[in-house]
Protein backbone atom coordinates (compact mmCIF):
# COMPACT_ATOMS: atom_id res chain seq x y z
CA UNK A 1 0.00 0.00 0.00
CA UNK A 2 1.38 3.28 -0.89
CA UNK A 3 0.73 7.02 0.27
CA UNK A 4 1.11 8.13 -3.66
CA UNK A 5 -2.13 8.72 -5.09
CA UNK A 6 -3.28 6.40 -8.07
CA UNK A 7 -5.30 7.70 -11.00
CA UNK A 8 -7.62 5.96 -13.50
CA UNK A 9 -9.08 8.24 -16.27
CA UNK A 10 -11.43 6.15 -18.40
CA UNK A 11 -14.09 7.20 -21.14
CA UNK A 12 -15.22 3.73 -20.15
CA UNK A 13 -16.64 3.41 -16.53
CA UNK A 14 -15.83 -0.35 -16.88
CA UNK A 15 -12.42 -0.16 -18.11
CA UNK A 16 -11.75 2.28 -15.09
CA UNK A 17 -13.33 -0.25 -12.48
CA UNK A 18 -11.33 -3.10 -14.33
CA UNK A 19 -7.91 -1.58 -14.17
CA UNK A 20 -8.24 -1.10 -10.18
CA UNK A 21 -9.61 -4.59 -10.01
CA UNK A 22 -6.33 -5.75 -11.87
CA UNK A 23 -4.24 -3.24 -9.98
CA UNK A 24 -4.88 -5.13 -6.70
CA UNK A 25 -4.84 -8.70 -8.41
CA UNK A 26 -1.57 -8.37 -10.67
CA UNK A 27 0.29 -6.96 -7.08
CA UNK A 28 1.08 -7.53 -3.54
CA UNK A 29 -1.50 -7.17 -0.81
CA UNK A 30 -5.18 -6.56 -1.23
CA UNK A 31 -5.89 -2.25 -1.30
CA UNK A 32 -4.71 0.66 -3.39
CA UNK A 33 -4.02 4.13 -1.20
CA UNK A 34 -5.25 6.20 -1.94
CA UNK A 35 -7.22 5.70 -5.16
CA UNK A 36 -8.96 8.02 -7.90
CA UNK A 37 -11.41 7.37 -10.35
CA UNK A 38 -12.43 9.48 -13.18
CA UNK A 39 -15.11 8.88 -15.55
CA UNK A 40 -16.11 10.96 -18.66
CA UNK A 41 -17.98 8.78 -20.96
CA UNK A 42 -21.57 9.51 -21.25
CA UNK A 43 -24.50 8.85 -23.87
CA UNK A 44 -27.82 10.21 -23.05
CA UNK A 45 -26.51 11.05 -19.28
CA UNK A 46 -25.95 7.26 -18.68
CA UNK A 47 -22.19 6.40 -18.33
CA UNK A 48 -20.31 3.94 -21.31
CA UNK A 49 -20.02 0.46 -20.22
CA UNK A 50 -18.42 -2.29 -21.19
CA UNK A 51 -21.13 -5.02 -20.94
CA UNK A 52 -19.04 -8.11 -20.36
CA UNK A 53 -17.16 -6.74 -17.40
CA UNK A 54 -20.77 -5.71 -15.86
CA UNK A 55 -22.25 -8.96 -16.86
CA UNK A 56 -19.01 -11.29 -15.41
CA UNK A 57 -19.39 -9.08 -11.99
CA UNK A 58 -23.19 -9.14 -11.97
CA UNK A 59 -22.69 -13.43 -12.03
CA UNK A 60 -20.29 -13.28 -9.57
CA UNK A 61 -21.82 -11.20 -7.16
CA UNK A 62 -24.99 -13.15 -7.13
CA UNK A 63 -22.80 -16.49 -6.70
CA UNK A 64 -21.44 -14.61 -3.77
CA UNK A 65 -24.90 -13.89 -2.14
CA UNK A 66 -23.72 -10.37 -2.50
CA UNK A 67 -26.24 -7.11 -4.04
CA UNK A 68 -25.73 -6.74 -7.45
CA UNK A 69 -24.56 -3.27 -9.07
CA UNK A 70 -27.81 -2.29 -9.80
CA UNK A 71 -29.02 -2.71 -6.44
CA UNK A 72 -25.82 -0.69 -5.07
CA UNK A 73 -26.03 1.91 -7.93
CA UNK A 74 -29.88 2.53 -6.57
CA UNK A 75 -28.67 3.46 -2.84
CA UNK A 76 -27.12 6.15 -4.16
CA UNK A 77 -29.57 7.35 -6.88
CA UNK A 78 -32.62 5.34 -7.53
CA UNK A 79 -32.74 5.73 -11.29
CA UNK A 80 -35.97 3.29 -12.32
CA UNK A 81 -38.00 5.62 -9.67
CA UNK A 82 -36.75 8.74 -11.81
CA UNK A 83 -37.57 7.93 -15.10
CA UNK A 84 -41.41 6.50 -13.38
CA UNK A 85 -41.86 10.14 -11.88
CA UNK A 86 -41.55 11.40 -15.85
CA UNK A 87 -38.14 13.94 -14.69
CA UNK A 88 -40.67 15.70 -11.94
CA UNK A 89 -38.13 15.80 -9.53
CA UNK A 90 -40.44 17.20 -6.69
CA UNK A 91 -42.69 14.25 -7.36
CA UNK A 92 -39.62 11.94 -7.64
CA UNK A 93 -38.59 13.33 -3.94
CA UNK A 94 -41.99 12.37 -2.68
CA UNK A 95 -42.00 8.83 -4.12
CA UNK A 96 -38.97 7.86 -2.90
CA UNK A 97 -39.88 9.26 0.81
CA UNK A 98 -42.69 6.99 0.25
CA UNK A 99 -41.05 3.93 -0.62
CA UNK A 100 -38.00 4.30 1.29
CA UNK A 101 -39.56 1.78 4.23
CA UNK A 102 -39.86 -0.56 2.50
CA UNK A 103 -36.73 -0.55 0.80
CA UNK A 104 -35.01 -0.44 4.05
CA UNK A 105 -36.99 -3.59 5.42
CA UNK A 106 -35.72 -5.40 1.99
CA UNK A 107 -32.20 -5.64 3.51
CA UNK A 108 -32.69 -4.80 7.10
CA UNK A 109 -28.78 -6.17 7.90
CA UNK A 110 -27.14 -4.23 5.51
CA UNK A 111 -29.64 -0.83 5.48
CA UNK A 112 -30.82 -0.66 8.75
CA UNK A 113 -28.33 2.58 9.26
CA UNK A 114 -29.95 4.51 6.06
CA UNK A 115 -29.11 5.06 2.67
CA UNK A 116 -27.20 7.27 0.19
CA UNK A 117 -30.16 8.96 -1.65
CA UNK A 118 -32.27 9.30 1.74
CA UNK A 119 -29.15 11.11 3.58
CA UNK A 120 -28.90 13.46 0.87
CA UNK A 121 -32.67 14.45 0.12
CA UNK A 122 -33.84 14.16 4.07
CA UNK A 123 -30.38 14.83 6.44
CA UNK A 124 -32.71 15.28 9.48
CA UNK A 125 -31.90 18.99 9.46
CA UNK A 126 -31.03 22.06 7.32
CA UNK A 127 -32.67 24.03 4.68
CA UNK A 128 -35.37 22.56 2.76
CA UNK A 129 -36.10 20.05 5.28
CA UNK A 130 -32.91 18.38 4.68
CA UNK A 131 -32.97 17.86 1.04
CA UNK A 132 -29.43 19.11 -0.04
CA UNK A 133 -29.64 18.11 -3.58
CA UNK A 134 -32.95 20.97 -3.65
CA UNK A 135 -30.67 23.40 -1.97
CA UNK A 136 -27.89 22.85 -4.08
CA UNK A 137 -30.35 23.35 -6.99
CA UNK A 138 -32.53 26.16 -5.67
CA UNK A 139 -29.69 28.32 -5.26
CA UNK A 140 -28.01 27.72 -8.66
CA UNK A 141 -31.24 28.37 -10.05
CA UNK A 142 -31.77 31.56 -8.28
CA UNK A 143 -28.72 34.00 -8.57
CA UNK A 144 -25.61 34.46 -10.52
CA UNK A 145 -22.37 33.89 -8.90
CA UNK A 146 -23.21 31.46 -6.10
CA UNK A 147 -19.98 30.89 -4.21
CA UNK A 148 -18.84 27.01 -5.09
CA UNK A 149 -18.40 25.50 -1.74
CA UNK A 150 -22.33 25.95 -1.64
CA UNK A 151 -22.60 22.96 -3.93
CA UNK A 152 -21.59 20.34 -1.46
CA UNK A 153 -24.20 17.90 0.04
CA UNK A 154 -23.09 15.61 3.07
CA UNK A 155 -23.74 11.97 4.06
CA UNK A 156 -21.69 11.31 7.13
CA UNK A 157 -23.12 12.90 10.12
CA UNK A 158 -21.05 12.93 13.22
CA UNK A 159 -24.03 12.09 15.86
CA UNK A 160 -25.18 8.90 14.15
CA UNK A 161 -22.06 7.66 12.41
CA UNK A 162 -19.06 7.94 15.36
CA UNK A 163 -19.67 4.48 17.00
CA UNK A 164 -17.40 2.70 18.61
CA UNK A 165 -18.53 -0.75 16.44
CA UNK A 166 -15.87 -2.58 14.67
CA UNK A 167 -17.41 -2.49 11.25
CA UNK A 168 -20.56 -0.74 10.48
CA UNK A 169 -21.85 -0.96 6.95
CA UNK A 170 -23.45 2.23 6.00
CA UNK A 171 -21.70 5.18 5.35
CA UNK A 172 -18.71 4.28 3.35
CA UNK A 173 -18.95 7.68 0.78
CA UNK A 174 -18.68 10.33 3.00
CA UNK A 175 -19.40 13.52 1.13
CA UNK A 176 -20.14 14.76 -2.43
CA UNK A 177 -19.54 18.30 -3.96
CA UNK A 178 -20.94 19.81 -7.38
CA UNK A 179 -18.43 21.72 -9.62
CA UNK A 180 -20.36 23.97 -12.05
CA UNK A 181 -18.85 25.74 -15.24
CA UNK A 182 -20.76 28.90 -16.65
CA UNK A 183 -18.88 29.22 -19.37
CA UNK A 184 -19.07 25.57 -20.45
CA UNK A 185 -22.08 24.87 -18.92
CA UNK A 186 -21.11 21.23 -17.59
CA UNK A 187 -20.93 19.91 -14.41
CA UNK A 188 -18.55 17.70 -12.37
CA UNK A 189 -19.59 15.76 -9.75
CA UNK A 190 -17.04 15.16 -6.97
CA UNK A 191 -17.47 12.32 -4.40
CA UNK A 192 -15.03 11.41 -1.32
CA UNK A 193 -15.21 7.93 0.27
CA UNK A 194 -13.15 6.93 3.61
CA UNK A 195 -12.58 3.36 2.33
CA UNK A 196 -14.30 1.22 -0.31
CA UNK A 197 -15.10 -2.20 -1.10
CA UNK A 198 -13.98 -3.08 -4.93
CA UNK A 199 -15.66 -6.21 -5.79
CA UNK A 200 -19.20 -5.96 -4.01
CA UNK A 201 -19.71 -2.49 -4.40
CA UNK A 202 -17.19 0.04 -6.46
CA UNK A 203 -18.61 -1.19 -9.81
CA UNK A 204 -22.24 -0.14 -8.10
CA UNK A 205 -20.72 3.15 -6.53
CA UNK A 206 -19.28 4.81 -9.68
CA UNK A 207 -23.10 3.46 -11.54
CA UNK A 208 -25.01 5.24 -8.91
CA UNK A 209 -22.67 9.02 -8.38
CA UNK A 210 -22.65 9.33 -12.26
CA UNK A 211 -26.86 9.18 -12.80
CA UNK A 212 -26.55 11.63 -9.50
CA UNK A 213 -24.63 13.58 -11.49
CA UNK A 214 -26.65 13.44 -14.71
CA UNK A 215 -29.78 14.22 -12.40
CA UNK A 216 -28.30 16.99 -10.42
CA UNK A 217 -26.73 18.41 -14.38
CA UNK A 218 -30.43 18.26 -16.32
CA UNK A 219 -32.68 20.13 -12.73
CA UNK A 220 -29.41 23.00 -12.95
CA UNK A 221 -29.64 23.00 -16.94
CA UNK A 222 -25.96 22.11 -17.37
CA UNK A 223 -24.44 18.85 -19.39
CA UNK A 224 -22.67 16.27 -17.27
CA UNK A 225 -19.16 16.13 -18.63
CA UNK A 226 -17.09 14.23 -15.19
CA UNK A 227 -17.09 12.30 -12.39
CA UNK A 228 -14.25 12.13 -9.84
CA UNK A 229 -14.46 9.64 -7.06
CA UNK A 230 -11.66 9.62 -4.29
CA UNK A 231 -10.60 6.76 -2.26
CA UNK A 232 -8.73 6.94 1.19
CA UNK A 233 -8.46 2.90 0.69
CA UNK A 234 -9.63 0.63 -2.00
CA UNK A 235 -9.94 -3.01 -0.13
CA UNK A 236 -10.56 -6.17 -1.92
CA UNK A 237 -12.23 -8.21 0.87
CA UNK A 238 -15.23 -10.83 1.29
CA UNK A 239 -13.50 -12.56 -1.46
CA UNK A 240 -10.03 -14.08 -2.02
CA UNK A 241 -8.27 -13.17 -5.44
CA UNK A 242 -7.80 -16.56 -6.41
CA UNK A 243 -11.09 -17.47 -6.00
CA UNK A 244 -12.87 -19.64 -8.80
CA UNK A 245 -16.02 -17.09 -8.92
CA UNK A 246 -13.65 -14.24 -9.62
CA UNK A 247 -11.66 -15.59 -11.74
CA UNK A 248 -14.34 -15.21 -15.00
CA UNK A 249 -14.28 -11.32 -13.92
CA UNK A 250 -10.51 -11.16 -14.07
CA UNK A 251 -10.52 -12.85 -17.55
CA UNK A 252 -13.17 -10.62 -19.04
CA UNK A 253 -11.21 -7.30 -17.15
CA UNK A 254 -8.06 -8.27 -18.92
CA UNK A 255 -10.14 -8.80 -22.51
CA UNK A 256 -12.02 -5.56 -22.22
CA UNK A 257 -8.85 -3.81 -21.82
CA UNK A 258 -6.94 -5.57 -24.51
CA UNK A 259 -9.63 -4.99 -26.91
CA UNK A 260 -9.07 -1.11 -25.75
CA UNK A 261 -5.17 -1.22 -26.15
CA UNK A 262 -6.10 -2.85 -29.99
CA UNK A 263 -8.44 -0.04 -30.79
CA UNK A 264 -5.98 2.97 -29.92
Amino acid sequence: MSSIPLLFNETNLSHAWARALLRVIDHGGTEISPLVISVTGFQNGEPVEDASVREALDVALVRQGEQSVGTVANTIFPYSLWRRSQHERQGFYERYINILPRAKALEANKNSRGLYFERLIAFGEGPHKGNQLEHIILEHQGRSGVRKSMFQASIFDPKRDHTRAAQIPFPCLQHVSFVPSAQEMTLTLNAFYATQQLFNKAYGNYIGLCRLGAFMAHEMGLTFTRMNCFIGVEKLERIGKKSAILEPVIQAARAALLVEADSR
